[in-house]
């Protein structure tokens, strides 16, 4: 692979980039218009009825964040005439045709002008309603797809996955393609056509019984779990992106199309400045309720490999994708940007580190106390688990023989805190249990040759991603854990 001058790729173009207000998004925009402020033009989609809705939401939730202060500094007083120059925020939804954009004189436009699609528009909820996530993450996927196939001057189509729609899988996990129905488990008959017949006759079954929208959204998110786990992917968000490859795959026909799988994205390694996160990340759920003395126990391997990569890191990767793809007519390749082959990352690590700072740096309560935090007991086994919970909270106070939340919640009083307790742990445990056993590693033998033609075109210093570079260590007590409680602690 070769590449030219990167940053010279970049100007001049035009860039669509979906889900402009998510995480992953908003670093990539930073990143262009900071390095590359030649860039032609921006176009921005989000999710809004219309312009004036889709300029609050630009102004409110991409521009105002701390991410963009080095922008700031930088530009100065021309930075409203930058924003002016460079962006086009355009209202849409990428559930819809024409990715739901109703000015046809700014899809005519968009077809034209466009060069290169980034699609970073996904619900990443482990549990989210099943109509919501086959309509962003698959179908919002096939939208993206026929909206790039329109754009006369298309280089390259990106788009990003996830390394984890490999669900449980062991050993190392290959930079490779799902065909069109294929399941982790052998079962036959996933056809996404059919998945969207059954979300929707049991949306319509639902509505009709005239039950709150509550319910309706429990049911919804029970039958997303439902049909993901028929097919072996532990949840509806890799089942649902794990489909959106399928049919990015299938349909694409002459579109050079890159798919970006990164694992667990965690705060800036560097830029702008490290420690930016937005949103309780994966890993940070626990942290979270580690230091604010919700998590008395956990269940998990600590010798699991916990494979995390930095958001700037993941950013980077793309950029250089962009620029290695373009114009490669008939070409699908897929990046694995992750750490586990290179600079593993142990469970058993991030339990030290946590405890390190939290007891160092406690969370202050509402009440304005320090929350004492000590080590957590880690459980290798579901049995153990709850035989770990009855005999350290529920046999010395009632003698009862079994974790039992509802009899907690009954009680009250003395079980108020314990019930939140279980209630807490037992959401973790079902979420993000399969990964807490995790015995796979991404293979990124493609992403590696990325980084090389990177080294070689000079850019490397500005487009750095190598996770061999961090010492997690350090970056998990100075960068990581920080920026979480600055930006996320609520």
């Amino acid at each position: 692979m070769e590449l030219g001058d990167i940053f010279q790729f970049l100007e001049n173009r035009n860039i669509l980039v979906t889900g402009a207000t998510g995480f992953l998004a908003k670093i990539f925009i930073e990143k262009i218009l900071r390095v590359q402020p030649n860039v032609k033009k921006l176009y921005l989609l989000l999710r809004a009825a219309d312009s004036k809705s889709a300029l609050q939401r630009f102004n409110t939730e991409i521009i105002a964040k701390d991410l963009f202060r080095v922008l700031k500094e930088k530009c100065g007083p021309n930075l409203n005439t930058l924003i002016s120059q460079k962006i086009t925020v355009v209202p849409g939804d990428i559930t819809c045709d024409n990715l739901g954009v109703k000015d046809f004189n700014l899809v005519e436009e968009m077809w034209k002008e466009v060069d290169v699609v980034v699609n970073l528009a996904a619900t990443t909820n482990f549990d989210e309603r099943y109509d919501v996530s086959l309509g962003i993450n698959t179908l919002g996927a096939k939208h993206v797809l026929n909206f790039a196939k329109r754009c006369a001057n298309l280089k390259v189509l990106l788009h990003v996955s996830t390394a984890y729609i490999s669900g449980e899988k062991e050993g190392l996990v290959l930079e490779t393609p799902y065909a069109l129905g294929e399941t982790l488990n052998g079962t036959c008959g996933l056809d996404i056509d059919v998945e969207k017949k059954i979300m929707e006759e049991k949306l319509k079954e639902l509505r009709a019984e005239n039950i709150c929208e509550e319910s309706i959204s429990l049911a919804m998110k029970d039958l997303g779990i439902q049909r993901a786990r028929k097919f072996g992917w532990p949840n509806t968000y890799v089942f649902t992106k794990a489909m959106g490859e399928m049919l990015l795959g299938h349909l694409r026909g002459n579109v050079p199309l890159v798919i970006v799988r990164p694992t667990i994205i965690t705060s800036t390694f560097k830029e702008p400045f490290p420690g930016w996160v937005e949103g309780i990340r994966t890993i940070d759920s626990i942290a979270v309720g580690y230091a604010k003395g919700r998590i008395p126990c956990f269940l998990g391997d600590p010798n699991t490999i916990v494979d995390a990569i930095p958001a700037d890191m993941v950013v980077n990767a793309m950029i250089v994708a962009m620029a290695a793809h373009a114009n490669q007519q008939s070409e699908m390749t897929i990046y694995q940007v992750g750490s586990s082959v290179s600079n593993p990352l142990q469970f058993s690590n991030l339990h030290d580190f946590g405890i390190r700072y939290f007891s160092k740096h406690p969370w202050i309560d509402k009440k304005g106390k320090p929350v004492k935090v000590g080590h957590v007991t880690v459980l290798r086994t579901m049995e153990s688990f709850r035989r770990y919970l009855a005999v350290r909270y529920l046999l010395p106070l009632k003698g009862l023989q079994i974790v039992n939340v509802a009899l907690c919640q009954k009680f009250g009083g003395l079980y108020n805190d314990l019930y939140r307790k279980i209630k807490f742990v037992n959401r973790m445990i079902e979420l993000y249990g399969p990964y807490l056993f995790f015995r796979g590693i991404f293979d990124d033998m493609n992403t590696e040759k990325l980084r090389r033609a990177a080294r070689e075109s000079n850019d490397e210093n500005m487009l750095y991603f190598d996770p061999k570079s961090i010492d997690w260590e350090d970056y998990f007590m100075k960068t990581h854990i920080p920026g979480v409680v600055k930006y996320v602690f609520k």
